[in-house]
């Protein structure tokens, strides 16, 4: 059975996900997304026991379902797609991935503040922030950041993609993209609901009324514990 089933993976010759495509770049992108998360949870436990002495692990994420932030997913898919089809000189990849990375960072800032009316960071009083969105400081860390994806990370990652059997790979994308449109549209839509609900707005439709019932304001600050309501 095992063999047969060898067989019938092996039967298909051709390369998954070859160059940069939109199957390779979303593998990356989910990749990505749980990659946020874990650096976004290491640096809030880290936090808590030098700050506050709590050995607290925090939650991080950005949908309700799964350990996932699709900010940091779709940015690096992004900044791949940008600057990973052609060689340059770490030097030039480190200038472009500070400008990319507080640009990026600043941009979606605003989207949410604008769109959402939420704000999850706020950098104001940091040394070097502009108008507390981004820090040069984070800049700098984004280009060295950007600079390791690039001539690291993406080479490895890309051959490694590649590898995976293409009748194994092609249905994962596909359940991949169905799950994560879905995580992402029910958890950004609750989540406009939910400030509508802090700005005193009665549901109108019954969507409304289903997200107030099951994604009340308590649940939504146990996903997005930094987010703060912009008035």
């Amino acid at each position: 059975m095992i063999n047969r089933f060898k067989n019938w993976i092996n039967s298909d010759k051709r390369t998954f996900a070859k160059g940069i495509s939109f199957s390779k770049l979303f593998i990356i992108f989910v990749i990505g997304s749980f990659a946020g998360v874990i650096y976004e949870e290491i640096i809030g436990f880290v936090k808590n026991i030098y700050l506050r002495g709590e050995w607290i692990w925090p939650v991080r994420k950005g949908v309700f379902y799964g350990p996932f932030n699709p900010l940091y997913g779709a940015a690096i898919v992004f900044i791949i797609w940008l600057l990973g089809r052609k060689k340059r000189h770490p030097a030039k990849t480190f200038l472009y991935g500070a400008i990319l990375g507080g640009a990026i960072e600043y941009i979606i800032s605003l989207l949410m503040e604008l769109v959402l009316g939420v704000a999850s960071w706020d950098y104001t009083g940091r040394p070097l922030n502009i108008m507390g969105r981004t820090t040069v400081l984070y800049m700098i860390f984004w280009g060295f950041a950007v600079m390791l994806l690039i001539h690291v990370i993406y080479p490895i990652l890309s051959k490694w993609i590649e590898k995976i059997p293409y009748k194994i790979g092609h249905p994962l994308v596909i359940v991949l993209v169905i799950f994560m449109t879905f995580n992402m549209v029910v958890s950004w839509t609750a989540l406009g609901r939910a400030t509508l609900r802090n700005k005193g707005y009665e549901p109108f439709t019954i969507v409304g009324e289903f997200y107030d019932k099951v994604y009340p304001d308590e649940y939504i600050k146990s996903v997005y514990t930094n987010m703060k309501f912009v008035k």
